[in-house]
């Protein structure tokens, strides 16, 4: 997501400024993250360091935004949605600390930076994904629950989109998919469970701590899904046309590992294609929302099919 100070107007047109919104939500959820982590100072100093290092190292803060965006579709507010949207955040960027790893995708640069196993260590980075991803859950037990969903069901559903079915699910097809010939069945399989899960969770969570209705819920799953399913087949497109400068991460990394990806399966243009439609569906999933409660996403999911890294 680029800089909000830089990028003047979305692409939603002249009814929504979705750098305006940038300016006030990311800085909103950067304090919330500050705040409700442990100081850096907190013994054990490392580890702490360590998590910190990765949350703060400049992340785009797409899924707490998308949280805090669905919260006002349904009629909520920032405040309440504030500790689930800093959880999926503090889940998100576990899974980049372990992805990053040797082990896994074996890389030394994430959001411009070393990644965290460089700077601290592989064992230091391993624990601060662990310690991130368990402080999560202490952030949902910590919100507030509601009439229509408590405690167990925010705890559920973040648990679902992170665990063996979704998220990890995802990253064992990805790593056992390298060099392999993948249908594109088994590449959505991928897509689906590494990268849609969670977007998804970020909506649902952010309409439940609105209380929404469940007919809300289900126009939320729906956009989720689909904006999540476009967010990484341009993610593959942009890693095969912007350099490792621009992304923030080693361009390229993807055909170097054989790995398969939409556009070597069916090429750019289909694969630009492909996102468009995706698009599409997503904001159709949007049309039972008033307009503008429903503004910032559609904006966010229109700023994400035209984003160049």
């Amino acid at each position: 997501m680029p800089s909000p100070t830089r990028k003047k107007r979305a692409a939603a047109g002249p009814q929504f400024d979705l750098a305006a919104y940038l300016d006030r939500a990311v800085p909103f959820v950067d304090q919330g993250l500050d705040r409700l982590l442990p100081p850096a100072r907190t013994k054990p100093r490392t580890l702490h360091e360590a998590m910190r290092y990765s949350i703060f190292a400049g992340g785009k803060r797409l899924r707490p935004v998308l949280c805090l965006a669905a919260a006002e579709a349904c009629r909520g507010d920032w405040e309440a949605a504030l500790p689930l949207a800093c959880a999926v955040e503090c889940v998100h960027t576990y899974s980049l600390i372990h992805d990053d790893l040797p082990a896994m995708d074996d890389d030394d640069l994430r959001r411009g930076k070393p990644t965290n196993h460089k700077v601290y260590g592989e064992g230091v980075a391993i624990l601060a994904g662990d310690a991130l991803v368990t402080h999560a859950f202490e952030l949902v037990a910590g919100s507030l629950g509601w009439a229509r969903y408590n405690h167990q069901a925010l705890v559920g559903e973040l648990a679902h989109a992170a665990g063996s079915l979704q998220l990890i699910a995802g990253q064992v097809a990805d790593l056992e998919g390298e060099g392999a010939q993948l249908s594109r069945a088994e590449l959505k399989y991928i897509h689906e469970r590494k990268t849609s899960a969670l977007l998804c969770c970020s909506v649902r969570l952010g309409g439940m701590s609105a209380n929404c209705r469940p007919g809300e819920l289900k126009a939320l799953t729906d956009f989720g899904y689909h904006v999540g399913l476009a967010f990484q087949v341009i993610d593959d497109i942009l890693d095969v046309t912007q350099s490792t400068e621009k992304l923030g991460k080693t361009a390229g990394k993807d055909e170097a590992v054989a790995k398969a990806t939409y556009p070597s399966l069916v090429g750019m243009e289909a694969s630009r294609a492909i996102a468009r439609r995706l698009t599409r569906r997503a904001f159709r999933a949007l049309e039972s929302f008033p307009k503008k409660r429903a503004a910032a996403l559609h904006a966010l999911a229109e700023y994400l099919l035209n984003r160049d890294h």
